[in-house]
């Protein structure tokens, strides 16, 4: 143990290796014509990947097992990764004599589907929005047990893209859990290279009980060279009364400046905010890249201004292309 050790456990448990056939694809024979064929051993499939805290060089985790482990009871895998972030410095460390098999007759009743929140790029994001031609799919997982990543066949993290059901994408090894919380975890994958257009999205998720559950989203793909376009525009809470937030979409993938300027109806300035947005969606009130902009009611003096209603002029640009689009909305003050 080292005591003065503090950071974050990286924890990948493994079933019991498999063995395996090379497919003799590049057609390669022997002397007498047969066709080559070799054996060999891989990892058995990730029974749970997650993290977890380390204070004072110690760390423990929990998680369920999933039901399409291979039931014979063998020789599994787990492999650790710790960083310190404040020291710059990493622990790895393996095990290869836990036993991992066999079936829990006692194991509590589990009929629940895992809950699903589907987004493009960023938790902003809704159904029927604007993405660049490269957006990641962002999905936030949750389920009393865990999530299914054993590869059991049917059961896997399942992408499917405009209904191409022959050609899924499968996430297993893009799902990981919260620090110390086997329940939840997230999914994070870049797609490449996306035709203009709508497009449909759907991801299928499994909990360790065999549970399924599907969510599915619209979005459109938009050529970033032709047009800059912003949309959903909106700011929550509204009305409000201590402070707002200002959320949009957009399709472009490379850093935007963002100005929102608050009128009166009459016309009257009263309150900039700016910031900078990347390929999200979102800003914050300061120079740094960040998820929204935070306003608490108070003008370009610091004074709070009167209750009522006002507009918003929200403008986008982009450095790289410098293209430039603006929208107005209502905003009320209680």
């Amino acid at each position: 143990i080292i005591p003065t050790y503090s950071g974050l456990l990286s924890a990948t448990i493994y079933d019991k290796e498999i063995q395996r056939q090379t497919l003799g694809n590049d057609g390669t024979t022997n002397p007498i014509g047969d066709l080559i064929i070799m054996d060999y051993t891989t990892l058995g499939e990730i029974l749970f990947r997650g993290q977890a805290q380390v204070t004072g060089g110690q760390f423990e985790f929990d998680f369920v097992v999933p039901r399409d482990i291979a039931i014979p009871v063998g020789n599994g895998r787990v492999s650790f990764y710790s960083e310190d972030n404040l020291l710059l410095t990493d622990q790895t460390g393996f095990s290869e004599i836990i036993q991992v098999g066999g079936i829990n007759s006692d194991a509590p009743e589990d009929n629940t589907p895992p809950t699903i929140r589907l987004h493009m790029n960023d938790e902003s994001f809704v159904s029927g929005g604007i993405t660049n031609e490269s957006p990641f799919v962002l999905a936030f997982l949750e389920d009393e047990n865990g999530i299914n990543t054993a590869s059991g066949i049917g059961h896997d993290i399942e992408v499917i893209l405009d209904g191409d059901e022959q050609n899924p994408f499968i996430l297993n090894d893009y799902y990981e859990t919260e620090v110390n919380n086997y329940r939840r975890g997230t999914v994070r994958y870049q797609l490449r290279d996306l035709e203009p257009g709508f497009h449909t999205l759907s991801l299928k998720a499994w909990d360790v009980y065999n549970n399924s559950s599907v969510q599915e989203i619209r979005f459109e793909v938009f050529d970033e060279d032709q047009d800059l376009k912003i949309t959903n525009v909106l700011n929550y809470p509204n009305p409000f009364v201590d402070y707002t937030e200002f959320w949009f979409s957009h399709n472009s993938s490379t850093e935007l400046d963002i100005l929102v300027q608050v009128y009166t109806i009459s016309g009257k300035l009263v309150k900039t905010l700016q910031g900078k947005a990347n390929s999200g969606s979102d800003i914050k009130d300061s120079s740094s890249i960040s998820r929204d902009i935070v306003w608490n009611g108070l003008d370009d003096f610091g004074d709070k201004i009167g209750k009522g209603v006002y507009v918003y002029k929200l403008t986008v640009k982009s450095a790289v292309t410098n293209k430039q689009v603006s929208k107005f909305e209502k905003l009320v003050i209680l």
